[in-house]
């Protein structure tokens, strides 16, 4: 894929906006699709994502029709083939589409999982989960594999950590295994739910018990069902932090305000006004003051968060912190940041921000998506003309971006006119 370059100028964003479909549920919900031959009707789903597409390539390639309309896909058919052979770029959740072709079909084969280079992000948790059902895990290549003597068997699987792919990859590998599943220590997040909820609706017994366990009890079959995927969190903090730092005045509909519950505690004691209204928020541009904060699992803050709070603690009155406890080698992108004014330093893993700079536009580069959205959100506080190469990133999490802030009033465009 050839490097998409982003020109972003300053603007006050202006209007009102509506959020797509989560990007980290309907990745999720593609791979369920294969554990059935039955059609699934997914309302609300975010198609026009990059990662969205390559994924129902993939399920293509294995055999699935996929058909989009609008907001609606619609996956059907099964797989006739247990190996997914794909020379196009990967993303990571090749690792749950490993699960679930190894839970129907007893062997997987599948690429190495690709995605934002964020720290370490291995897939031994993965194999962890695979081998505690009865499977045997191995490399060949640039393709990881498993194989298991018949079905899966339910087990106890013990989480070391709260990690949300290992979570999902145990749901949906022991969905049809013989026996109970008891994953312990999983993460809970609305992600998780909204996968659990379809698989449910699905025929799947999936008990969720709070942040201790999640029981499944393993069926024969799943069937056809209809869904409609939550609304994007991330999308509608992005928007939000839009609006704060270009001093505009955004009504943001269908605004996931319990999936925000803790960003949105530390975002109003900040100075930020929110108006919150039946099912959306109207944010205003107004002083905002330093933030401390520090990654967690759900309900806190997220490690995909934080780039954008630091932009927004970029524009506060004082000092702010931020810690990542989950992957401390993401403040790459500050030094991006830095080449505009904001003035950063990191120690250990603790990024320090310095607030109240003014920003002059620079040529940055997004080193992954949550980067790439961090910069565009630089660019529109910024003096004169940002220049984000690798911004393609950007369209892997959200959909019809440039349009979407187009329509607020952004001077926001593809340097080739796209």
């Amino acid at each position: 894929m050839s490097q998409k370059e982003l020109l972003v100028e300053r603007s006050s964003l202006k209007g009102k906006i509506k959020l797509s479909g989560a990007k980290n549920s309907a990745l999720r919900l593609q791979a369920a699709s294969i554990l059935t031959d039955e059609e699934l009707i997914l309302d609300n789903f975010p198609n026009g994502l990059s990662d969205v597409k390559i994924h129902n390539e993939m399920l293509e390639s294995l055999g699935k029709r996929v058909h989009t309309n609008g907001d609606k896909l619609i996956i059907s058919g099964s797989i006739n083939t247990n190996e997914l052979i794909w020379n196009k770029r990967s993303i990571r959740n090749t690792l749950l589409i490993w699960g679930a072709i190894l839970a129907r079909k007893g062997f997987s084969k599948v690429p190495l999982p690709g995605g934002c280079k964020i720290g370490e992000r291995k897939y031994d948790l993965h194999q962890m989960v695979l081998e505690s059902l009865g499977a045997r895990v191995w490399v060949e290549g640039d393709y990881l594999c498993a194989e298991s003597k018949g079905q899966l068997t339910g087990a106890d699987i013990y989480l070391p950590l709260r990690s949300t792919g290992a979570t999902e990859n145990a749901i949906l590998s022991s969905s049809l295994a013989i026996g109970k599943t008891t994953i312990w220590n999983p993460h809970i997040r609305p992600e998780i739910l909204d996968l659990i909820d379809m698989l449910n609706k699905m025929g799947a017994k999936i008990e969720v018990r709070g942040n201790e366990s999640i029981v499944v009890e393993g069926v024969e079959k799943l069937h056809a069902t209809t869904h409609k995927v939550i609304p994007d969190n991330m999308e509608a903090l992005t928007f939000l932090i839009a609006t704060a730092i270009t001093d505009g005045d955004v009504e943001i509909l269908d605004f996931p305000f319990n999936h925000l519950e803790i960003p949105l505690i530390f975002l109003k004691s900040s100075g930020l006004e929110i108006y919150e209204g039946r099912n959306s928020v109207i944010v205003k541009g107004s002083t905002s003051y330093p933030l401390e904060i520090s990654t967690g699992p759900y309900p806190g803050i997220n490690s995909d968060m934080q780039p954008l709070l630091a932009v927004y603690a970029s524009q506060a009155k004082g000092m702010s912190k931020i810690v990542d406890l989950r992957f401390p080698d993401r403040f790459g992108y500050a030094n991006q940041l830095k080449k505009m004014g904001v003035d950063t330093e990191i120690e250990n893993n603790m990024l320090i921000i310095k607030g109240g700079n003014i920003l002059n536009g620079a040529n940055v580069c997004a080193d992954d998506l949550r980067a790439g959205a961090a910069l565009l959100l630089a660019g529109l506080a910024s003096n004169g003309i940002t220049k984000i190469s690798n911004a393609e990133q950007i369209e892997r999490g959200y959909e019809n971006f440039i349009e979407k802030f187009q329509s607020l009033g952004a001077k926001i465009r593809w340097s080739n006119n796209e």
